[in-house]
């Protein structure tokens, strides 16, 4: 080009305006994980360049939708053992609810075969045990998972007075008094209160009766609850369910689960454990059930030492400190049309509590059976779909 005159240099502003926010994404945590899958966390901010500096700004300001998220996978290495389970069996019944169970069992990822289950005890497990669904029955037959039968009541003569007696009573007589007659109410207002009072609502006396008849609503729902210690036997007194309308009475627990609708005047029906739902599906206005209820110290121990119960509406919650138990519990049970919400102030699982299996803490939603694993010093807000929730301490 030496021929040709060189163009003076000259340097021209194209566009002045800054860029526009971005997120800047930093390492913040290691692996949630020692083997296996986990979760790293990362530090996600909102940026920007002014003047050649850095400027941290609010959120909102980047877009929404392109944000990072707080969390992305990781594996270190691969684990030495797992837990493997079974295909699931087929529904324990042929018609209504049941239950489906498989088999579980301790896998070498180098051999791939089946070990002592010791080597995988320090690891979370998935259910084993879940609640399946097989059609209605042809005739709303009373079906009843494996356990325990509806059994009939001996006393028949004075439980039929009984109930004949409380017809005409408040027979709402959960842990509070029960509603007095007012002047000018009469009882049949006073009784209609007591109804509406019923479903929702979670009862903890010892003994009691309940009136589930005329509730205005198609689902009524109604906790029993007692200590760890004791269990839980419903009778039910009456019942005016239409079976061929599909209105039925559900029975669940920790360690049953129960569904009926013929044959349920004066049958019994045991929780096996401290505390019981029951829930009533009626299609025809003023249809129902009277229960009566009793708890008495259970047959067998189904609990620690170090487990505990709570039932709200709230309170705290610290894990046990020395203990023999590998593993401690904590059931919490609030009344049906309340929800559990559990948040983690502080957590503080050891050194290690980053990079070992050995510490964490699980949490159970009872109502869907889905568990969630918290590690390290992870703060957490957790939330249940229904009205019980259990936290396992691991180690």
């Amino acid at each position: 080009c030496q021929p040709v005159p060189k163009p003076e240099s000259r340097v021209e502003v194209c566009d002045l305006s800054p860029c526009p926010p971005r997120w800047k994404v930093t390492p913040a945590g290691p692996c949630s994980s020692s083997c296996g899958l986990g979760l790293a966390a990362q530090l996600v901010t909102c940026v920007q360049i002014l003047h050649g500096q850095e400027v941290l700004q609010e959120e909102h300001l980047c877009p929404v939708a392109e944000k990072p998220l707080p969390s992305v996978p990781c594996v270190i290495r691969t684990c030495s053992y797992e837990w493997s389970f079974s295909e699931w069996s087929e529904c324990s019944t042929s018609c209504g609810n049941g239950i489906q169970t498989r088999q579980d069992f301790c896998l070498s990822s180098l051999t791939h075969k089946a070990v002592n289950p010791l080597f995988c005890r320090r690891f979370p497990k998935a259910i084993v045990v879940r609640g399946c669904s097989a059609g209605p029955c042809p005739e709303q037959e009373g079906i009843l998972s494996p356990g325990a039968q509806l059994q009939p009541v001996t006393a028949a003569t004075e439980l039929t007075t009984a109930a004949t007696e409380h017809r005409h009573k408040d027979l709402d007589v959960s842990a509070g008094p029960r509603e007095q007659t007012q002047p000018d109410g009469g009882e049949e207002d006073m009784a209609k209160r007591s109804f509406l009072c019923v479903c929702g609502n979670l009862f903890l006396s010892a003994t009691g009766i309940i009136n589930m008849t005329g509730v205005g609503s198609r689902d009524c729902t109604v906790a029993i609850g007692r200590p760890l210690s004791e269990e839980i036997s419903v009778t039910v007194l009456e019942s005016s369910l239409n079976c061929s309308a599909g209105e039925v009475l559900l029975f669940s627990g920790r360690m049953m689960w129960r569904t009926g609708c013929r044959k349920l005047p004066l049958s019994l029906i045991n929780s096996r454990t401290n505390t019981l739902i029951v829930k009533q599906r009626v299609v025809l206005p003023g249809n129902g059930v009277i229960l009566q209820y009793s708890s008495r110290t259970a047959t067998k121990k189904y609990y620690q030492d170090c487990d505990q119960q709570l039932f709200g509406p709230q309170g705290e919650i610290v894990a046990p400190g020395d203990r023999q138990e590998g593993v401690c519990r904590t059931f919490i049970t609030v009344a049906p049309r309340h929800r559990v919400s559990i948040r983690a102030l502080s957590t503080d699982l050891g050194p290690q509590g980053n990079h070992t299996h050995f510490n964490y803490i699980l949490v159970r939603d009872v109502s869907t059976m889905k568990t969630v694993v918290f590690r390290g010093k992870q703060q957490f807000l957790w939330q249940s779909t229904g009205s019980q929730a259990e936290i396992e301490f691991h180690e």
